[in-house]
C-alpha cells in the first residue's frame, strides 16, 4: 500500500492518510467572520474528498487581526454556534478538521477603530500605519489566541493550529526585518521567540495535554534581515520542547518577490514541486514531532517520494484542492494523473474582486467550451 494512505496519528488524533489541506483563505464568511452555506459547503467537499486532515483559512482571534474581508472569525463566543456547524459539516461527511488561529499584525484591514498592531511602528507593503504592540497588547493578544482555542474545542473541532507564517503577527515577531523592539520582546532569538511561545502555552493550558496543537512557521522568510533556516529549526526545537504535536513548513511573506508563500509559473515540471525540500530536510534532521510540508506538490509520486523517503511525515496541499477538492480521492482511487492545478494564482485574484475563493482558470476553461458547443 502506498505510504501515502496510511492510517497514523497526531497526538492521539488518527488520519486515515498522509494528505493535509493547508489553511486557505476561503473569503466565504459573513463580514462579521460568521461561517455561512458556502463555507459549510467548501469544508463538506474537501471531506468527501478525503483529505486525511483538512485546516480551516485562518480565523481571526481579535477584531484588529483580520486579515481580510469574508475571513471567518473565532474572536467572541458569538462565533461559536457556527463555528459548531463548521466542524460538524466536516465530521458528518467522514473527515477530520483543525482550526487556524492566526493574527494579522501589520497587515490587519485597519476597519473602523481597530487599526492594525505589529511589533513595531513600521509600514509593510501597501498597508495603512501600524502600531506597535505594547505589553498590555501582547498581553491581549496572548489571552485571545486562548480564548480561540478553547472556543474550538467546545465548538467539536478536532485541533488547531497556530499561523505563526507568512509574515503575519506572530511570523514578525520572530522575524528581525519586521520586529524592531528592544525589549523583551525584540532583539535575540529568545526574546522574538517569546510571544509564540507564550501563546503556545497560553493555548496549551486551555486545552489539555490530550488535544493536537500544531503550528505553521516559515523555513526562512527569503527577505534580507529575515528569519532564516537555521533560526526556523532552532524555534522549531523550542517548540517541541515545549510539548508541540507537529510543524507545518511553509516559507517566504507577502515582502518576498518571486518566492511567497505560492508561487506562480504553469512550468510543468516536476523540479518546480517542493519548495522547501532541503529546509524540510534539515528541519527533520532536528526535529522529532511530526514535520506536514506544503509547497508545490502536484504530483502522486512526488508526495509518495517525499514521505517514503522520509522528507517529511505529511503532504500539505492548497491550490491543488481549490480546483480539485476530490484530488485525493481520486489518487486513492488509482487514478495517479497529476493535479489539475496549474499553479497560475489566478484563484487569489477572485479575492481582490470580492468573490469567493474558487479556480478562475477552471471557470475560464468552461466559458471556452461552452462557448464551442
Amino acid at each position: 500500500m502506498s505510504t501515502l494512505f496510511e492510517s497514523t496519528k497526531i497526538n492521539g488524533l488518527e488520519l486515515k492518510n498522509r494528505f493535509v489541506r493547508s489553511a486557505t483563505h476561503e473569503a466565504m464568511a459573513d463580514l462579521d467572520g460568521v461561517a455561512n452555506d458556502k463555507l459549510l459547503g467548501c469544508m463538506a467537499e474537501l471531506a468527501k474528498g478525503e483529505v486525511g486532515l483538512i485546516i480551516t483559512g485562518h480565523a481571526h482571534v481579535t477584531l484588529e487581526g483580520q486579515a481580510g474581508p469574508r475571513q471567518m472569525g473565532i474572536y467572541s463566543d458569538a462565533m461559536v454556534d457556527s463555528l459548531k456547524q463548521v466542524a460538524l459539516a466536516v465530521h458528518e461527511n467522514g473527515g477530520v478538521v483543525a482550526v487556524q488561529l492566526a493574527h494579522a499584525g501589520n497587515r490587519g484591514v485597519g476597519k473602523d477603530e481597530y487599526s492594525p498592531l505589529g511589533p513595531s511602528d513600521v509600514f509593510a507593503k501597501d498597508v495603512k500605519k501600524v502600531s506597535a504592540m505594547t505589553v498590555q497588547d501582547i498581553e491581549r493578544t496572548v489571552k485571545a489566541f486562548g480564548d480561540a482555542a478553547q472556543r474550538a474545542v467546545e465548538s467539536g473541532f478536532d485541533a488547531v493550529q497556530i499561523h505563526a507564517a507568512h509574515g503575519y503577527l506572530l511570523s514578525q515577531f520572530l522575524s528581525p526585518y519586521y520586529n524592531l523592539r528592544d525589549d523583551d520582546y525584540g532583539g535575540s532569538l529568545d526574546n522574538r521567540s517569546r510571544l509564540l511561545v507564550e501563546v503556545y502555552q497560553e493555548i496549551r493550558q486551555r486545552v489539555g495535554t490530550s488535544f493536537p496543537v500544531m503550528v505553521k512557521i516559515n523555513s526562512e522568510d527569503f527577505l534580507e534581515g529575515g528569519i532564516t533556516k537555521e533560526e526556523g529549526i532552532k524555534v522549531s526545537m523550542m517548540l517541541e520542547k515545549q510539548g508541540m504535536d507537529a510543524i507545518e513548513m511553509s516559507g517566504g511573506t507577502f515582502e518576498s518577490g518571486k518566492l511567497i508563500p505560492s508561487r506562480g509559473g504553469t512550468s510543468k515540471s516536476e523540479d518546480r514541486e517542493v519548495y522547501y525540500r532541503k529546509a524540510a530536510q534539515a528541519f527533520k534532521r532536528k526535529i522529532g514531532i511530526p514535520l506536514i510540508l506544503v509547497g508545490g506538490f502536484l504530483s502522486h509520486n512526488i508526495a509518495e517520494e517525499v514521505i517514503s523517503s522520509g522528507v517529511a511525515d505529511y503532504v500539505a496541499l492548497s491550490r491543488p484542492l481549490i480546483r480539485e477538492p476530490g484530488l485525493v480521492k481520486r489518487w486513492a482511487a488509482g487514478d495517479r494523473t497529476k493535479a489539475s492545478c496549474i499553479s497560475c494564482n489566478r484563484c487569489f485574484l477572485t479575492l481582490f474582486k470580492e468573490e469567493a475563493l474558487h479556480c478562475d482558470q477552471e471557470k475560464k476553461e468552461r466559458r471556452k467550451k461552452e462557448k464551442k458547443k
